[in-house]
């Protein structure tokens, strides 16, 4: 009997935090679903997870979220359905994967765009950001006001690293679900692989793809570094995570309970940016401790490859006119 009950203990205390209660879910006016694809210890993660308790003090107890990191609702395609449905109520989405639903959620993702991220926020907290959120609720869709932090994008390989553009040239790179990725890559000659993020892992173990590109808050939690040599840092772009609910579920709620959320939410995106911009001074030594040997790119030879590849006439074609000239306020001229 006491080896039965220690055995209860252990198996208790080793379940995932973000599938426990504090209170029986009947206890809650409104249990609601958030699913995200990154590791649990994202930062993301861990910050919407503080962002829920705050909610559920703020409403007085009448909220309860539960939080469904990794995948753990199928891939990226799959969750943006069960959103679109009302299947699932909140489900955070690169804007560059949401881009095969709402083309211009794209936008911020044109390569070698923004030079920093005072940029950045200006653009995504301002202009940009406004429209694009305008297009997502197009769709049935809100995107809240201030997005999260996925980083910078790096790219990494099993084979070699990469300095100029032409070290690109036939090398296959698994690149998400999404027309601009393959698009700018192929500029450069390579072989972009559209995989959901979920299989990321295996397709790099088992050599389906040399390489992939993400943030290294991202190659960190998602321990790509086992499966990768080189880490060349390229900014090539920068990316973030839209937190979206399904509209009619967001709208059947109280007011009061709309704007707890809402605040509540945009303090976790805030607060997130900050611990990613920590988390990026520190991954460079930390990864390189694991195995990664680090590069830096400069990145006018890249610019300038887009530039004779037709690769940022084609997006302003795509995007229109007057996306384009947002984008170019924000950031200065590209084509």
């Amino acid at each position: 009997m006491p080896n039965t009950r220690r055995r209860l203990l252990a198996a208790s205390a080793a379940l995932p935090l973000v599938a426990l209660r504090t209170r029986p879910a009947a206890a809650a006016d409104f249990n609601l679903k958030l699913a995200t694809n990154l590791p649990a210890t994202h930062p993301m993660n861990l910050r919407i997870g503080h962002a829920m308790e705050r909610i559920k003090a703020g409403t007085g107890g009448r909220v309860e979220m539960q939080l469904f990191p990794n995948s753990q609702l199928g891939s990226d395609t799959d969750m943006l359905s069960q959103v679109r449905s009302g299947a699932l109520e909140f489900f955070t989405l690169s804007g560059l994967i949401l881009a095969t639903l709402v083309p211009l959620a794209a936008l911020n993702g044109v390569g070698f765009a923004f030079k920093d991220y005072d940029q950045v926020w200006a653009a995504m907290d301002g202009p940009v950001g406004a429209l694009i959120r305008a297009e997502i609720e197009k769709r049935g869709l809100i995107a809240f006001e201030n997005i999260f932090d996925n980083g910078y994008r790096q790219v990494t390989t099993s084979t070699k690293p990469v300095r100029a553009p032409e070290d690109l040239r036939g090398m296959k790179l698994r690149v998400p679900v999404s027309p601009l990725w393959t698009s700018m890559f192929r500029a450069f000659d390579s072989a972009p692989a559209s995989i959901n993020f979920n299989e990321v892992y295996s397709a790099l173990q088992t050599k389906i793809v040399d390489g992939q590109e993400n943030p290294l808050a991202v190659i960190d939690t998602a321990k790509l570094y086992e499966v990768q040599k080189f880490c060349s840092v390229t900014n090539h772009m920068w990316d973030g995570f839209w937190l979206l609910a399904n509209r009619r579920a967001f709208e059947r709620l109280p007011r009061d309970v709309q704007a707890v959320i809402s605040r509540e939410m945009s303090r976790a995106a805030k607060e997130e940016r900050a611990d990613i911009a920590a988390l990026n001074s520190a991954l460079t030594g930390k990864l390189g401790g694991s195995g990664l040997t680090f590069n830096d790119v400069d990145p006018a030879p890249f610019r300038e490859a887009l530039r004779k590849a037709g690769f940022y006439a084609e997006w302003r074609g795509k995007f229109g006119d007057q996306a384009w000239s947002v984008l170019e306020g924000a950031v200065g001229s590209l084509s």
